[in-house]
């Protein structure tokens, strides 16, 4: 199964204050090791919400909302996690470095695979999207 890792951010990431040196080893050695097991497919810090934006759909309708937005529900970082089961993503963000100083927050939740989305996922959307996950790994 796949799983998506959110790390949550705190005043501090949403402030623009980077991770100490000590940190970024620590969960350097973190990623190695999730690397090692093949369990990481990606991983990447975000910046402040400050620089990002929100597009709200009504209908045919798009509102474009720039940031900064309320620290609840944020997030400061991601991993792509390819493991066994969810017990499994479980015990490698149990080993995690605290992502941030004081308390941090790590939440996992399951990808959706092809078989999820039942018979409205006709083989030909099936093809479509085996397509596009080959280009999409060509143009990586």
């Amino acid at each position: 199964m796949k799983v998506i890792v959110l790390v949550k951010a705190t005043q501090a990431s949403e402030a623009g204050v980077m991770p100490s040196t000590e940190l970024l080893e620590a969960m350097g050695k973190f990623n190695e090791d999730l690397v090692a097991a093949g369990v990481m497919q990606a991983g990447e810090g975000l910046h402040p919400t400050a620089k990002g934006a929100r597009i709200t759909f009504s209908g045919e309708d798009r509102t474009v909302t720039h940031g900064p937005f309320p620290l609840e529900n944020t997030v400061a970082g991601f991993w792509i996690w390819k493991v066994g089961s969810m017990d499994e993503a479980i015990q490698w963000a149990k080993r995690c470095p605290n992502p941030h100083p004081g308390k941090g927050e790590l939440e996992i939740r399951p990808v959706f695979e092809a078989e999820d989305f039942g018979a409205e996922f006709t083989p030909e959307l099936r093809e479509q999207e085996e397509r596009l996950r080959e280009r999409v790994a060509k143009a990586s």
